[in-house]
């Protein structure tokens, strides 16, 4: 290879997940202009670079020098320099302020941002805050170099090698080293291929006990974003054993030596109608189950703090205060609600869990103000705090996020203040955050759960509600008849029959809330769309066509997936049009865009499923503001990989949520994820609207297949104390259903 060196005069083009780059260096010695092409991440204007690599002729562009390897070197001449700093490297600096501190400082510059910071406030128009702005970025920049020259020889991309310094920071390189599997399970993004790829260019063996453990729990994580909080041994060893490509064998000593060191659990568990089975936990999901069950024992040991002498006065009292007449059904729920220190209420729309609710609280106000109203997202906060005109935050932010300890700063130590306390949505709650709520609860303190479990289950791992009806440990109320109020919504008649396996009516009427409308093109299944949320439902309803609307779609992939949708929908329907030359990140954003929060960010107070709006985008500055309800959020451009647009998305992330109207693309493309409790839960998200585009066909196959998604999960046995202990170092043969339970009575002593 022949070595080249020159200051990086202008980047034609950078391609910023991959850091393949065309630029125009000043070669140096030789005076001329020259094109280098390759992957070289984290180059900035003004640097001087030293490439190893070949020239080549391009058909179309000419002599250019590929890049395979380089290295980079601060630019020393004031030129070099003020080029540098105006690229945007640095954020606050673009080409004015680049000018005005290159004046200032000539060719000390840079030795002024490294020993003299400070010094920069003698440039007019650099105050405190911006002076702060640019002593982070420069600290952050120098570091991160290191890592993007060292992460680039594994393929690493410059958003990823941000990604990965901001979890590990000046340790980076060191744990990289050490472990590069960590990475597939502590950095978004990286799956285990890609980690495996970098650990093999480190040169760690294919059966390494490193690289089968890391596998192992890899399975078990993408188990756990599955939904299953366990996972039957003997499937964990044949998919773990082909993601490695490695013998079974090989798995099942991985499996001995996780459990020997307590990062694995394997439990028996009698599963109704089956014969038992071993199940593999890895250590987070197999506390968090422990703490549940743990936990609502310890709770069930005591009494309220508050106690009812005559709850039926209580009720009479309630009801006549808010003009209410209770049917039996709300009556029994409410009266259990007062009776037992543990109670769920589950049913579906037009149900009345809203007004039980309502009287529920009035009732325990007369006994106290210590009560608490919750829900897992903020907008089913924002919609309980409407129900009872009284504050209703997240779970979350009920706990408080500790940024030093990575946990909540509520917690069995530091438990909340209240007397009782209302989940509302309480469906969406999965292992983890159940987990962490339950133990930050008080001895005393009454709980009252409402949710509806015919809707799709947690994102994350766990059917937790589900799982506490069906354990019969905890007392339930089932709501099954519909109120008046409810009978005259089409809505609310047509999710009950969707849930009951019966076709909906979907005769239109002009006064309904519920439309179909008949297409079985696909494409132009996007082009009603685009109709009706660019014209007709703004027209009709007054209705904001982001604000008000929401897409739901039952995929993200395919002609009518949600990606698809975002795509057409920002291209045609946001002023800021949008090109090759436009938007930022992975999503290509621009300003006005609707997007999503697609994880939990404790930092920023914004949570999976959050729907904002992108307000301002300052390119120099590499920041983007989004608007999350009344709350404007600052996000670096490194942190978008967080973020997708959101004028479409899936069922699943729109649980919890409602919008003014609903439109559901349902097709026969959609097939593999045509499920009645995901139908169910689209229609339920509507408050005024709903609108399905599509075919009979699939709204049909959706009602019929009612054998959805089956989460395996561990809650059920342990709650009714049907699990059997397996120590974590003994090794379950994978027999088929001959010989297990005769395998299971030769090692095991059970009841």
């Amino acid at each position: 290879m022949e070595k080249i060196q020159g200051c990086l005069e202008h980047i034609i083009f950078k391609n910023e997940d991959n850091g393949y780059t065309v630029g125009k260096m000043l070669q140096k010695g030789e005076s001329k202009i020259i094109t280098v092409v390759g992957c070289m991440m984290g180059v900035q204007i003004g640097e001087t670079l030293i490439c190893s690599g070949n020239w080549h002729i391009d058909k179309k562009f000419g002599k250019q020098f590929k890049v395979e390897q380089f290295d980079v070197q601060i630019p020393s001449t004031t030129r070099g320099i003020e080029k540098y700093l105006a690229s945007g490297s640095v954020a606050g600096i673009g080409d004015v302020f680049a000018k005005r501190i290159v004046d200032h400082f000539g060719e000390s510059t840079l030795e002024i941002f490294d020993i003299a910071p400070n010094r920069l406030l003698e440039v007019e128009g650099i105050g405190k805050k911006k002076l702060n702005r640019i002593k982070t970025s420069w600290s952050k920049q120098k570091d991160i170099r290191q890592v993007m020259i060292f992460l680039q020889n594994y393929g690493v991309s410059p958003t990823f090698a941000q990604r990965i310094f901001k979890a590990y920071g000046q340790n980076s390189i060191e744990k990289v080293k050490e472990n590069p599997y960590r990475l597939s399970t502590e950095i978004d993004g990286i799956g285990f291929k890609k980690a495996d790829l970098i650990a093999q260019q480190m040169g760690i063996a294919e059966n390494a006990s490193v690289r089968i453990e890391s596998g192992i729990e890899f399975t078990l994580e993408q188990m756990a974003r599955l939904g299953h909080s366990c996972y039957p041994l003997d499937n964990l060893i044949k998919e773990s054993a082909i993601l490695l490509a490695v013998k079974p064998e090989e798995v099942k000593n991985g499996v001995h030596k996780l459990g020997s060191a307590n990062r694995v659990f394997l439990k028996i568990l009698n599963r109704p109608s089956k014969q038992p089975q071993t199940f593999i936990w890895s250590k987070l999901n197999y506390q968090y189950e422990k703490d549940i069950v743990e936990e609502i024992h310890r709770l069930q040991l005591f009494e309220d703090r508050i106690s009812f002498e005559d709850w039926k006065v209580a009720i009479e009292k309630s009801s006549k205060n808010q003009g209410i007449t209770l049917a039996q059904q709300q009556e029994e729920a409410v009266a259990k609600s007062v009776r037992e220190k543990i109670h769920i209420i589950t049913g579906g729309p037009g149900t009345g869990k809203s007004t039980i609710t309502k009287v529920l609280l009035d009732i325990c106000l007369e006994h106290t103000s210590s009560i608490v109203l919750a829900a897992p997202t903020g907008r089913a906060a924002k919609r309980l705090t409407e129900i009872t005109k009284r504050k209703a935050s997240t779970i979350h932010s009920l706990l408080t996020y500790d940024f030093v300890s990575g946990n909540f700063r509520k917690n069995k130590n530091d438990q909340l203040e209240c007397d009782v306390i209302i989940i509302d949505e309480a469906s969406m709650i999965d292992t983890f955050l159940m987990s962490a709520f339950l133990k930050a609860i008080p001895d005393r303190t009454k709980i009252v759960l409402v949710g509806d479990i015919d809707q799709l289950p947690s994102v994350g791992a766990g059917n937790v509600l589900s799982d506490l009806i069906k354990s019969g440990k905890v007392p339930v109320t089932k709501l099954t008849e519909i109120f008046r109020q409810a009978i005259n919504s089409q809505i609310v008649l047509n999710a009950h029959k969707i849930n009951q396996g019966v076709f909906p009516d979907i005769r239109t009427e002009k006064d309904s809330d519920f439309f179909f409308i008949t297409e079985p093109n696909p494409q132009r299944i996007i082009q009603h769309v685009l109709g009706l949320i660019s014209k007709r439902l703004p027209k009709a309803y007054n209705f904001h066509k982001f604000k008000d609307i929401q897409i739901l779609c039952p995929m993200n992939k395919g002609q009518i997936g949600s990606v698809e949708f975002n795509r057409i929908i920002q291209l045609k329907l946001n002023p800021k049009k949008v090109n090759e030359d436009t938007g930022v990140g992975h999503r290509k954003f621009v300003e006005g865009d609707k997007v999503i929060q697609t994880r939990n960010n404790y930092d920023k107070g914004v949570y999976n499923g959050d729907i904002g709006f992108i307000k301002k985008i300052l390119e120099v500055d590499k920041l983007m503001y989004i608007q999350f309800d009344r709350k404007e959020i600052e996000y670096e451009f490194n942190e978008l990989l967080e973020l997708d647009l959101a004028y479409a998305v899936s069922v699943h992330k729109f649980q919890g949520s409602e919008s003014p109207c609903i439109i559901m693309p349902i097709h026969e493309a959609y097939n593999l994820l045509l499920f009645r409790n995901l139908l169910y839960t689209a229609v339920t998200r509507g408050k005024s609207l709903v609108i399905l585009v599509g075919t009979r066909a699939a709204v049909n196959i959706a009602i019929k297949n009612d054998k959805a998604h089956n989460r395996f999960t561990g809650l059920v046995s342990m709650l009714q104390k049907k699990e059997m202990g397996l120590p974590p170092i003994q090794i379950v043969p994978m027999l088929g259903e001959e010989g297990y339970q005769e395998w299971v009575e030769d090692n095991f002593k059970t009841d």
